[in-house]
């Protein structure tokens, strides 16, 4: 089933409920909401779009999101989401990996892609064009899709630094939302969601099921994480959801204490994308109440391995209530979770090893990468690459994160990407970059150069081609790596440098 049935079925059942909100301003019921998504499906349509071609999205969070990845599924096409922080050229690759043929883009980021010599069609929504396309005939209902058939292209980068394409299903859209109500969270029709977070991301994969339920979404005028903005929004509609990152927990902590503001109106908040020390979630939740849950999962199996409960995050009771804190809570109920070895076989409790999933949240493999899908998926189980032990319970708590992620808030860096970047200057002979950890963003990015390199020339090459939460906060100049027996540069001695 195509996943946009949710917004049709909502459009008929009770159109004149409200939709969508930028800031405190409605733009759309459900009723509007579906109309547009439908003519929006029948200029894409018109333009030659046929179901199963990917029409991708780089755009800042706005109620024109939610529009145009509806009016996508409604076409039958896939949607590409693009984050809007990455470089043109980054946004390039994705496009021309992924086969997109047509971008829609927010104001501002055209010239991004322009600068970047991108060939596919781009189509602002601030343009008469995406005026003209939302007046254009529309078509009756989404069209039909199979479950298995793709919905969402997420690219997410790999140890080499090139993204790959994960393939999520309507399937997998699915078994994520319909697991929200089981494990995470309940959402009615009387709830809004908050998009502080990039939608092209966590906060809009939670979209269909607040959908499915006729509640409202909410677009901050900023377009992106305001802690005033969002305390502001929260109190003023009363029933608050919202996905977020560890550092913009923290964040909202320091300004609510700051500035005197208890937070009413903020029902839930799902927190994942990073390390959550223990000092700053129990700060948190005491501050704001039991309005805190976390989850755990990766684009390979979106926003579905694992869940803690408010009422476990919460609980000051249980004698291993510190030790579950630490932890990401147990698995969702549609994936299997296992911890391996090296082999995949399966470890004993509280043997540490390979965090493995299967299940209908599972992605099927990578966009046009059968290596990558091999390396990724064995015997049915997707290997993570996160290291964890399960206790007798079943409660997870990660222990390690392999292939060197850096995650500065809650957008993971993976340093290969950096360091093949910094390499192009001619006078650096090695680089190895690390996470140093950060109190608000919980890591930021550091680079070891050996080299003497003025780090304005760094700076400026690394803006050049890669995003900017992606460049170097710090250059340390060394005169050479440490490296093991085998020539491997042992990133650990780095690390503890920042120790002490």
């Amino acid at each position: 089933m195509n996943i946009a049935q949710w917004l049709y079925r909502q459009a008929q059942r009770d159109g004149c409920r409200p939709a969508l909100y930028l800031g405190r301003d409605l733009v759309a019921d459900y009723r509007v909401f579906h109309q547009q998504a439908a003519a929006l499906a029948g200029w894409l349509q018109a333009q030659g779009v046929e179901p199963g071609d990917r029409v991708a999205l780089f755009m800042k969070n706005c109620p024109e999101y939610l529009i145009t990845l509806y009016g996508i599924w409604y076409a039958g096409a896939a949607a590409v989401p693009i984050n809007a922080k990455l470089h043109g050229r980054e946004a390039r690759f994705i496009l021309q990996d992924a086969g997109a043929g047509l971008v829609f883009v927010s104001p501002g980021l055209d010239d991004a892609l322009v600068a970047a010599e991108v060939a596919t069609l781009v189509v602002s929504i601030a343009e008469p064009a995406f005026d003209a396309a939302m007046a254009c005939a529309p078509v009756e209902a989404p069209m039909p899709r199979d479950a298995e058939d793709l919905a969402w292209l997420f690219y997410t980068s790999g140890t080499t630094g090139q993204p790959k394409g994960v393939q999520i299903t309507h399937r997998m859209l699915m078994a994520v939302s319909l697991c929200y109500f089981s494990d995470v969270d309940v959402a009615t029709g009387a709830d809004q969601i908050l998009y502080a977070a990039p939608m092209s991301h966590g906060a809009g994969l939670y979209n269909m099921l607040h959908v499915l339920v006729g509640a409202a979404h909410v677009c901050p005028v900023s377009g992106g994480f305001d802690e005033m903005e969002i305390l502001d929004l929260a109190a003023h509609f009363g029933r608050v959801q919202m996905f977020a990152a560890p550092t913009m927990v923290t964040r909202m902590t320091a300004v609510a204490k700051a500035q005197g503001r208890s937070g009413a109106g903020l029902r839930s908040v799902i927190y994942a994308g990073g390390p959550m020390y223990l000092a700053d979630i129990i700060e948190a939740e005491a501050y704001f109440g039991p309005i805190f849950i976390q989850i755990y999962g990766q684009g390979e199996c979106p926003m579905g391995i694992t869940a803690l409960r408010r009422s476990e995050v919460s609980d000051r009771v249980h004698p291993g209530w510190k030790s579950r804190l630490c932890g990401v809570g147990r698995a969702q109920s549609g994936v299997e979770l296992r911890i391996g070895d090296s082999a995949g076989n399966p470890q004993y409790v509280g043997e540490m090893g390979e965090i493995m999933v299967r299940g209908d949240a599972v992605m099927p493999g990578y966009w046009n990468n059968p290596e990558a899908s091999a390396e990724t998926l064995k015997g049915g189980w997707l290997m993570t690459g996160d290291m964890g032990v399960l206790d007798a319970a079943g409660y997870l708590t990660l222990q390690d994160r392999s292939k060197d992620l850096i995650i500065s808030g809650g957008s993971n860096i993976y340093p290969r990407e950096v360091e093949e970047v910094l390499l192009m200057h001619p006078e650096v002979r090695e680089v190895s970059v690390v996470g140093r950890p950060h109190g608000d963003w919980g890591e930021e990015v550091v680079a070891f150069v050996v080299g003497q390199v003025p780090e304005v020339e760094l700076d400026g090459l690394c803006r050049d081609h890669i995003a900017r939460f992606k460049c170097p906060k710090a250059y340390v100049f060394v005169q050479e790596l440490p490296k093991n027996n085998y020539g491997k540069v042992l990133k650990t001695e780095l690390r503890a440098r920042f120790q002490g």
